[in-house]
């Protein structure tokens, strides 16, 4: 399953909209607003401002050895979109600091295990139309119970 990087990308729009900055001033700027709760990877970091730039959002410019990257009227237009109700950083912070609790680890593993056993399921009703309707009703079955969690 492909990692989400959306929220890292918004906090990068978030930062280059205070300033141009190469990958590394991205990456400690992004641990120091979460208190130390995110420590920023190059293998998440780096993606994500590519697809920042596929999304013509960000620019890259080289000065020296450095790859400098800045917002651009589209990435200052998406910002607008997306408007927080709020402090970003404050919530960055939270999200941040949830991803290192207990709590989310566990749940992670949860779904972890659902996931891989939904999966197994999968393969073994190919070719069985019953049980795949049955796995269908099932899984949207789970998935109502979820929204009403999600309403509460």
């Amino acid at each position: 399953m492909r990692r989400k990087r959306g929220f890292v990308q918004l906090a990068i729009l978030h930062l280059l909209k205070q300033e141009s900055m190469h990958g590394y001033q991205i990456m400690k700027e992004l641990e120091d607003r979460s208190n130390g709760a995110y420590s920023a990877s190059a293998g998440t970091v780096y993606p994500a401002l590519q697809e920042l730039e596929d999304q013509d959002l960000i620019r890259q410019d080289v000065h020296g050895n450095k790859k400098i990257y800045s917002i651009n009227t589209s990435g200052l237009n998406r910002l607008e979109e997306i408007k927080h109700d709020g402090d970003f950083w404050e919530e960055w912070k939270e999200r941040m600091t949830w991803r290192n609790s207990k709590e989310f680890v566990k749940l992670k593993s949860a779904m972890e295990r659902w996931e891989k056993e939904v999966r197994n399921v999968v393969k073994k009703t190919r070719g069985n139309p019953e049980e795949v309707t049955e796995l269908i009703t099932f899984i949207d079955g789970v998935t109502e119970q979820l929204k009403k969690k999600s309403k509460k």
